[in-house]
């Protein structure tokens, strides 16, 4: 069941968003500059990395990329790093 608003309500909200969207009398609105935002996370390091590897859990169930912990770990260094570049370049 619909809860239902008094008319007074949705008068007032109308009339909030009238007033707040529809403006009257701007004539030169420029652009100044862009402001990019400033990345909430730092690009993904080599050693963060290698953390979230140790982290791994062993004997646990692949997810969707069907690639087992166990293989991540015993590749060693090599596959560490080409799966690195391969998240830092998704990361960018």
């Amino acid at each position: 069941m619909w809860l239902q608003f008094p008319t007074v309500f949705l008068a007032r909200w109308g009339k909030h968003f009238s007033q707040l969207l529809n403006v009257h009398g701007v004539n030169n609105v420029t652009q100044i500059a862009i402001h990019t935002p400033v990345p909430l996370l730092s690009d993904p390091s080599a050693f963060d990395f290698e953390m979230a590897i140790e982290h791994l859990k062993r004997h646990k169930a692949p997810v969707t990329d069907q690639i087992p912990a166990e293989l991540i770990k015993a590749r060693g260094r090599t596959i560490r790093s080409e799966i690195h570049k391969l998240i830092y370049s998704i990361w960018n």
